[in-house]
Order: C-alpha cells, then sequence, then structure tokens
C-alpha cells in the first residue's frame, strides 16, 4: 500500500501561480512512479505531470507544458508541482497518484487507469 497526502490548491485569479505539493509513504521505491491529474466537471481524468520518485521520466501534457515545474524532496518522498500563468481552463480537481513504471525502461504513465494509489483530492479555482 501507498499513501498519498496532498497539500495546496484553493482559488486562485487567473494569471496566477499555485503549488501543489504531494507526500508519499509506504511501499514505495524509487523506480516507482508519481503525477499528478486533474478532473473538470464533466471531463474525463487527465494527466498533468508525471515523474519518477528517484527524479527524471518527466511528462507534462501539452496544455500545461510551459506553465509547469517540478521540484522535490528527498529526505521525504515529497514532490512539489508549481503552475503559473492559470487559466481558468485548470480549474478542477487536482489528485496525486502513485503507481509502478511500465516495461523494461521504466516510462512513468500518464493514462490514470496505470495508477493503483491515489490521493484525496484539492480543488483548483481559476477565477477571472
Amino acid at each position: 500500500q501507498v499513501q498519498l497526502v496532498e497539500s495546496g490548491g484553493g482559488e486562485v485569479q487567473a494569471g496566477g501561480s499555485l503549488r501543489l505539493s504531494c507526500t508519499a509513504s509506504g511501499d514505495i521505491s524509487r523506480r516507482d512512479c508519481m503525477g499528478w491529474f486533474r478532473q473538470a466537471p464533466g471531463k474525463e481524468r487527465e494527466a498533468v505531470a508525471t515523474i519518477a520518485v528517484g527524479g527524471g521520466r518527466l511528462y507534462f501534457a501539452d496544455s500545461v507544458k510551459a506553465r509547469v515545474s517540478i521540484s522535490q524532496e528527498t529526505a521525504t518522498i515529497t514532490k512539489h508541482l508549481e503552475m503559473k500563468n492559470l487559466k481558468p481552463e485548470d480549474a478542477g480537481v487536482y489528485y496525486c497518484a502513485a503507481g509502478r513504471p511500465l516495461g523494461a525502461v521504466g516510462q512513468c504513465p500518464s493514462h490514470p487507469a496505470e495508477y493503483k494509489f491515489w490521493g484525496q483530492g484539492t480543488q483548483v479555482t481559476v477565477s477571472s
């Protein structure tokens, strides 16, 4: 089992910045993957960014690629997702997830179905 605790989120003005944090514990290794996904009302859950627990193997969705970065803490398995220049379409519930890598190369998947463990979700609202 893997436990995920998220923090951050809330209401942000369009053009503003946001930081989401996710701390993982339990049966998780450096080779495993963590990611942020979001879901807007009436839409499917989609990947925002994924990263290996040990770092690297990054994926960013095209819609956020130029506006997102990930930092990490090594003392705990904590990843921070920083988003800037938020747009109304960035609003939704953001989830942290953890899962196993794919294949021999260990690519971190971008489809939510590949992730077994999920955080509770945090609401992000973008006001204009």
